[in-house]
């Protein structure tokens, strides 16, 4: 095996990054090949889906405080 640990250590950190069957099953393929180029595109690919979802996330959260802050500065007509 290779220095990142054994088959089912890497499976189960892939399960826990999100990673689906599909993609699993592939990096899997090229794991046992030692084709870490390979498995790198893969695990790139795998990084850059996430991180589109926290930026979509960062600005949905930015729409909130924007209302939160429009409420919050309105006066309360009292």
């Amino acid at each position: 095996m290779t220095a990142i640990g054994n088959r089912e250590s890497v499976i189960r950190n892939l399960e826990d990054a999100g990673c689906e069957t599909e993609m699993i099953q592939n990096f899997l393929g090229w794991f046992d090949k030692g084709q870490q180029t390979k498995q790198l595109e893969l695990l790139e690919h795998q990084r850059e889906c996430l991180l589109d979802r926290v930026h979509k996330e960062e600005q949905r959260i930015s729409c909130l405080d924007y209302l939160i802050y429009q409420i919050q500065k309105k006066p309360t007509g009292k």
